[in-house]
């Protein structure tokens, strides 16, 4: 199996269909799983309702009560190596990203990359539909970002991204801490800081036109506070999993997917 799209929801019915539709009926081989939090509001009864649709291609994992977006999406990044995925998306369900632009990454990613991150802020990307505020705050974080973590990844905090599985099984999620925007962040900082090759290429993120945004002062908090703390922590922690007692360079790793 090739390619799994992850898609975490939390309440997420107006939007849920429509971007399922959109990403298989592109034809391209793509499987989807999506993480529900249990959505009061049914989101998952809609994708039980699809996969009759798309046998074999439509999955579904619900989990009891919300639980953040870090601790979904490495619940799925768990399912898709178990199931031996190769490239492995994280994406939203509610048309931020595009979904044609899936294929892109995946290009992206087969050629010359180990992690493939949809950016806004590299030449060619853009936001649509935000105030200026937003923008002021996204921008400022992302400059804030680079300045303390030396990372060279423009959109730090950017969702829409394409891992070669080596990647997932390398890092240590027992060393990921964060469940927000946070969480963005230091899952790229563990790849780079492991070795992987991380570049980004230029997408259009439209703001959502149905739902709610999961946007609040305590993920903003803990973007702003948890980058001093992956920073510090990264002295102490050792990001990379221990595979029968041996540690297992990221060259190697890279250059054995690129083979």
């Amino acid at each position: 199996m090739e390619k799994l799209v992850i898609i975490p929801t939390y309440n997420e019915s107006e939007n849920i269909k429509p971007v399922l539709h959109a990403i298989l009926g592109m034809n391209l081989d793509f499987h989807v799983l999506v993480v529900d939090d249990n959505s009061p509001d049914g989101t998952a009864a809609l994708v039980r309702e699809m996969q009759n649709n798309y046998p074999g291609q439509l999955f579904l994992q619900v989990r009891e009560g919300k639980q953040g977006l870090g601790t979904a999406y490495i619940y799925g990044f768990k399912w898709a190596i178990d199931r031996g995925y190769r490239y492995i998306f994280e994406m939203d369900a509610d048309f931020s990203h595009n979904p044609k632009d899936l294929e892109r990454l995946y290009q992206a990613c087969t050629r010359n990359a180990d992690v493939v991150v949809g950016s806004r802020y590299v030449k060619g990307g853009e936001t649509v539909n935000w105030s200026r505020y937003r923008n002021v705050l996204s921008k400022g974080g992302a400059l804030y970002t680079r300045i303390l973590t030396w990372m060279p990844v423009k959109d730090p905090t950017a969702g829409f991204i394409c891992y070669r599985k080596e990647v997932l099984e390398t890092i240590n999620f027992d060393q990921v801490n964060f469940v927000g925007y946070a969480f963005q962040i230091e899952m790229k900082f563990a790849a780079w800081k492991l070795g992987f090759k991380v570049i980004e290429i230029p997408i259009t993120f439209v703001d959502r036109k149905f739902g709610t945004s999961k946007m609040n002062k305590n993920i903003v908090k803990e973007g702003i506070l948890g980058v001093l703390k992956i920073q510090w922590q990264s002295m102490f922690k050792n990001y990379r999993r221990k595979v029968r007692n041996t540690f297992i360079p990221a060259s190697t790793l890279r250059a054995e997917a690129l083979s």
